[in-house]
């Protein structure tokens, strides 16, 4: 897969935002220092402007005011403990094109060629040096539009993820203000000093070997298997009427834009 980089920029916040040092927590500071790839595929029409970049940008931009630490970068403290540096300096934006359609991607299995269509840091200098969220808008040759975006760990675990993309493309549709606004305080998982547990709590035991026999019998080593299951939408239609097709409330999907 050949994809061609059009032009590129730093998207920074609509408003001015707190310029601060956020602290982060213990979970946060172990977590892979590097960033997650999430792909969204959308596809054509048969309108020639069905996938508008420009309203994604300014609806980045507006999204990033209440979502600032996006928008910032990595730091130290005093005590070289990981936080992050809310300076605005913005999410990398990245528009490009593909010679490939939908059809050249395999049913979308994960493969190597995946990873042409979201952005990559380059993580030899310093840690403030790279973006926290980057995001590419990839033109594919059959018309379609691959939005890939990636979103650094220490930032950002699974649901927070997805509530940025979420309340991004509530912005994108034209609502006037987001449905949830984030919590952006991370010091409500501060350690207590000195620690006061109030029980045993069984996930900081040591995890037992895995290199001795246990009561299953001898530890074996089977090899790991990774399977990939495509479902499609007469069986997702199955499984709702399964379920009489009740939804209790009103659902937005991550990458309705």
């Amino acid at each position: 897969m050949d994809v061609s980089v059009k032009r590129w920029s730093m998207i920074r916040p609509a408003q001015d935002t707190p310029k601060e040092r956020q602290w982060i927590s213990n979970l946060d500071v172990v977590v892979p220092t590097d960033h997650v790839p999430l792909l969204f595929f959308y596809k054509p029409n048969g309108s020639s402007d069905f996938f508008k970049p420009q309203v994604l940008q300014e609806a980045l931009s507006k999204t990033l005011v209440q979502f600032y630490p996006m928008a910032g970068r990595l730091g130290r403290d005093e005590n070289g403990r990981l936080e992050i540096l809310c300076n605005a300096e913005g999410v990398l934006w990245i528009e490009a094109e593909t010679t490939s359609a939908m059809d050249d991607l395999d049913g979308f299995t994960p493969c190597s060629k995946l990873r042409k269509l979201v952005p990559t840091a380059d993580y030899s200098g310093d840690i403030s040096s790279y973006p926290l969220i980057m995001a590419q808008v990839t033109t594919l040759k059959c018309g379609g539009v691959c939005l890939g975006i990636a979103t650094h760990h220490t930032l950002t675990d699974g649901t927070t993820a997805f509530h940025f993309i979420s309340s991004w493309s509530e912005i994108a549709r034209g609502l006037p203000q987001i449905s949830m606004p984030p919590l952006v305080d991370r010091t409500l998982l501060r350690a207590r000093v000195p620690p006061i547990p109030r029980f045993h709590h069984l996930e900081y035991d040591p995890p037992p070997s895995l290199n001795t026999s246990t009561s299953l019998g001898p530890n074996t080593h089977k090899p790991s298997t990774v399977s990939v299951f495509k479902i499609t939408q007469s069986q997702l239609n199955t499984l709702k009427a399964s379920h009489g097709n009740m939804v209790t409330k009103p659902i937005t999907t991550p990458a309705s834009f």
